[in-house]
């Protein structure tokens, strides 16, 4: 049930992380507030298909 997924940064838009999620404990995408290495701060970073 475990799906991998990718994290994009909101903000300069770069596909910075992949991790795994449970579709069936959480079907809604996924926000973690996580550093960026290329804006150089901590952003919001979104799942991605």
């Amino acid at each position: 049930m475990r799906v991998r997924i990718t994290l994009e940064c909101t903000k300069c838009k770069q596909r910075n992380y992949t991790t795994s999620k449970n579709k069936r404990n959480n079907p809604e995408r996924l926000e973690i507030k996580k550093y960026c290495r290329f804006c150089k701060e901590h952003t919001i970073h979104k799942e991605t298909k």
